[in-house]
């Protein structure tokens, strides 16, 4: 993301989650950062805008923060938010296949490789995944190394096996995982 490729009214907000501080960005009242705190590819700060704290109810972030409280309490399995994703066209073409991964089910690096019919491109995929700009919102966090590990979350791997458990758990009608300790 930069700040070029984001020209317009840029804002920011910090919402509360079991997985700690969440920063929303948007650009011209669209979703287009989701962060968790210590991510492995935070923004650059030019890209925040201007903070929001006097209003987080400004769109789209009462709709995502309920959203997403929705979705930590296991009461909402997919996410309709005005999102907008800036990146390459290959990231943009893995970032659009992650939400067709179903809620509570994983797929590995390769199995979506192959679904964008790059079978080779196994690495490369999991490059644009690292990138995904709204985690959780586009579930990056559904896919795993082949072997079934987790691997490779910006949010850290507590935090993807958080994210994970709590889906598993409300898919076979059970009800939230409890809360990773963040750092």
């Amino acid at each position: 993301m930069t700040a070029t490729a984001l020209a317009g009214r840029r804002a920011h907000t910090v919402v509360d989650s079991p997985l700690g501080p969440i920063t929303l960005l948007a650009t011209n009242s669209r979703l287009t950062g989701l962060y968790l705190s210590e991510r492995r590819h935070p923004p650059a700060p030019e890209v925040f805008g201007t903070e929001q704290s006097q209003a987080p109810d400004a769109a789209p972030f009462a709709a995502a923060a309920a959203q997403l409280g929705e979705y930590f309490a296991g009461r909402l399995t997919s996410f309709d938010l005005p999102v907008t994703m800036m990146g390459t066209a290959f990231q943009r073409l893995v970032w659009s296949a992650l939400p067709d991964i179903p809620y509570g089910s994983t797929v590995s690096y390769r199995e979506l490789a192959a679904l964008i019919g790059r079978p080779s491109a196994a690495r490369a995929v999991g490059l644009a995944n690292g990138r995904n700009p709204v985690s959780i919102i586009v579930p990056c966090h559904r896919v795993i190394g082949s072997d079934g590990s987790l691997t490779g979350y910006g949010g850290g791997l507590e935090r993807k096996r958080y994210l994970l458990d709590l889906e598993r758990r409300v898919a076979s009608g059970g009800g939230p995982a409890t809360a990773p300790a963040t750092g």
